[in-house]
């Protein structure tokens, strides 16, 4: 980035003062993260818009996030994302329509089947979760929410995240013979409902595409070549990962464990590589932070500065993330169990 763009978006900042905010997911790059205001994972940001006066609120992160801010915003004030397609894989695997098709079509055998929905998830998905009287999670709070759904019928349906779902099932002692992973294939023509509906978790087979790269066979390498060192994996990992690591947690939990690791430690982190860089600048030469395998998102990636200074020199209501009234209301609703339930 050359220092005409930073000075650039730095001059914007100090023009509009309270009048914008900006975020920043931390699995930017430190080109953006050097011009936000306030950093975090999807629970901390979610957080954070109720508290927000600015009139305009930009969002350096995926979609998803840029639509729960812009649910969460007051009616005056505008959520921008810097790239309109900067989406999410794993949300795009869990389409409304065949959610509402099985979710509906699971409820008819006389269970109540209550549907969570991973934040990384679209609009129309967390529609659906307030219409069937579920709610959303984070994967710092996903076992939380997961023994609230369960408290509320006979069921849960986690989406879209199957691996998150596994080890959530785990640390809550759901035992394997308990949960299924659905068929969706065909519009869902395989799943026996009867029997999927008397599961206590069920599971929509999607995942991070950054995750699921890490495999086992990279940590069995890593405790063979320095035994001595740490691992900690993000919960979207598959679950044999997980198995091999020493902790997991979310992205905020992650720097919790680093931060608190003792001098001299050294620590392999399974996640998105920003972030890996990151932790490895603040903390070191104090402490050895290395990726577990280098895995870079993406979709994060098409945040530039470049993009940055473009959408902070037309903020224009009319370029604004727009979401559905109805729609927003019943995400909204959602959104609203899971930060009382995890005041």
């Amino acid at each position: 980035m050359t220092p005409d763009i930073a000075t650039k978006i730095e001059n914007i900042k100090k023009e509009m003062g309270r009048e914008l905010v900006i975020l920043g997911h931390h699995y930017q790059s430190d080109r953006i993260i050097r011009h936000t205001d306030i950093q975090g994972d999807s629970l901390e940001l979610a957080r954070k818009i109720n508290g927000l006066y600015a009139k305009n609120i930009v969002f350096c992160g995926v979609h998803f996030m840029a639509e729960t801010a812009a649910v969460l915003a007051e009616p005056e004030q505008s959520v921008f994302l810097p790239e309109q397609t900067a989406t999410c894989v794993m949300a795009d695997m869990a389409p409304a329509y065949l959610v509402e098709k099985i979710l509906t079509r699971l409820n008819q055998e006389g269970k109540k089947i209550t549907p969570v929905a991973y934040v990384n998830s679209s609009l129309e998905i967390k529609k659906l979760c307030g219409k069937f009287g579920g709610s959303v999670c984070t994967s710092a709070n996903a076992k939380t929410m997961l023994s609230w759904a369960l408290d509320q019928g006979d069921g849960v349906l986690f989406m879209p995240d199957k691996h998150l779902g596994r080890n959530t099932a785990d640390d809550l002692g759901i035992e394997p013979g308990n949960r299924k992973i659905l068929d969706i294939r065909h519009g869902g023509r395989y799943i026996d409902y009867a029997e999927a509906s008397r599961k206590k978790m069920l599971f929509w087979p999607g995942l991070c595409a950054v995750h699921h790269r890490l495999k086992p066979e990279h940590l069995k390498i890593i405790r063979q070549n320095d035994p001595k060192a740490k691992i900690i994996v993000h919960p979207e990992c598959m679950p044999e990962v997980v198995a091999l690591a020493d902790a997991k947690g979310s992205t905020s939990m992650i720097m919790d464990f680093v931060r608190q690791a003792a001098p001299g430690s050294t620590i392999y982190v399974g996640t998105e590589e920003n972030m890996v860089q990151r932790l490895a600048a603040d903390y070191g030469p104090e402490k050895t932070i290395k990726p577990i395998y280098p895995t870079f998102c993406s979709n994060m990636a098409k945040i530039t500065p470049e993009k940055l200074l473009y959408t902070l020199n037309d903020l224009n209501p009319e370029n604004r993330i727009m979401v559905d009234e109805n729609a927003a209301d019943q995400a909204k609703k959602a959104l609203q169990i899971m930060l009382e339930v995890c005041s």
